[in-house]
């Protein structure tokens, strides 16, 4: 089936949206189309031009967003005197709110990627009546349990590079590793955050299930360090959540999903899967669709890819 061609914005630009922050934003595709927003993961990865291509473009009008701190967004997480304390899943939904404002968008789509999803279900559990759609892939959503996992459970398969991943703490810090990391990208020594950087991406890297095993973009010393501090100051403080517990808000509220259609694409080695959250959401969403790409990690791949294109081919046409 393959990915749709490569497409150019028609619109973009930088959105004040207070606080110092201007979010980078673009549209693409059917101007007069259905609308849908793409939400990237991380936090702090950004969105690249292949979240343009998951849209039939003659179909969607595609809004892509570089969430705050991330890619073309001002100001970079990756400079040490941003302010994180402004940088929070409240202040990413009411970005999105401001931006569907200033796009005179009534209703969207929403399609997110790893944290992506984590956001998108928060997002439509809070805002049910801005959601028309929910498409996702890579599925979390931000538990306690989840972050316990990849960053201590999976030492127990990958026990090499979870050892060198642990060697860059003291010694006494090495329980809570997230805590851990957080301090040291904050340090004011710029050697001491760009190693905690390089050896936070280097564990993502080896916890890597399937091809192509590699992340070119970790190879990018200001990505590194943005990415690192991002995810770091979001799972220190629960993803800004609030108090869920080890089941985490987003599962526990999945019963405020009912009425929004969805489509959910896994890959059978998401290590998330070891868990069995996308199961019980699924279950626990009434309306939602399960896909299990077998042989395929957090990144779905090919399959993956050729189901994410199906459920927004299906979405674009009204319902019957």
């Amino acid at each position: 089936m393959g990915l749709y061609p490569p497409i150019e914005p028609y619109d973009h630009g930088l959105l004040d949206v207070g606080d110092g922050n201007r979010v980078y934003w673009e549209t693409c595709g059917n101007p007069d189309g259905k609308p849908a927003v793409v939400l990237h993961g991380g936090p702090g990865s950004g969105t690249s031009a292949n979240h343009r291509r998951y849209f039939d473009p003659a179909a969607y009008r595609i809004v892509l967003l570089d969430q705050r701190g991330a890619g073309r967004s001002w100001p970079l997480a990756s400079a040490h005197d941003t302010d994180m304390s402004l940088n929070t899943t409240a202040h990413l939904m009411a970005d999105l709110e401001r931006l569907r404002g200033h796009l005179g968008i009534e209703r969207w789509l929403v399609w997110g990627v790893s944290w992506g999803s984590v956001l998108g279900l928060r997002y439509a559990q809070t805002h049910p009546g801005v959601v028309s759609e929910l498409v996702l892939t890579g599925v979390a959503t931000g538990s306690r349990a989840e972050v316990r996992l990849l960053t201590r459970g999976l030492g127990k398969i990958f026990p090499a590079a979870h050892e060198r991943f642990l060697a860059e703490l003291p010694a006494g810090e090495r329980d809570d590793p997230v805590a851990a990391f957080h301090r040291l990208l904050e340090s004011p020594d710029p050697r001491t955050r760009a190693r905690a950087a390089r050896a936070w991406t280097d564990w993502e890297t080896a916890t890597i299930p399937a091809p192509p095993g590699s992340v070119a973009r970790y190879e990018d010393s200001e990505f590194r360090l943005g990415f690192a501090r991002t995810v770091t100051h979001y799972w220190t403080h629960d993803h800004f959540l609030g108090e869920g517990g080890d089941e985490g808000v987003v599962l526990r509220d999945a019963h405020l999903l009912e009425g929004i259609p969805g489509t959910l694409v896994q890959g059978s080695l998401d290590f998330g899967n070891l868990l069995g959250i996308v199961w019980r959401l699924h279950h626990a969403w009434p309306g939602s669709r399960l896909v299990i790409v077998d042989e395929a990690g957090h990144d779905a791949g090919a399959v993956g890819d050729d189901a994410l294109l199906r459920a927004t081919d299906a979405y674009a046409r009204p319902a019957t």
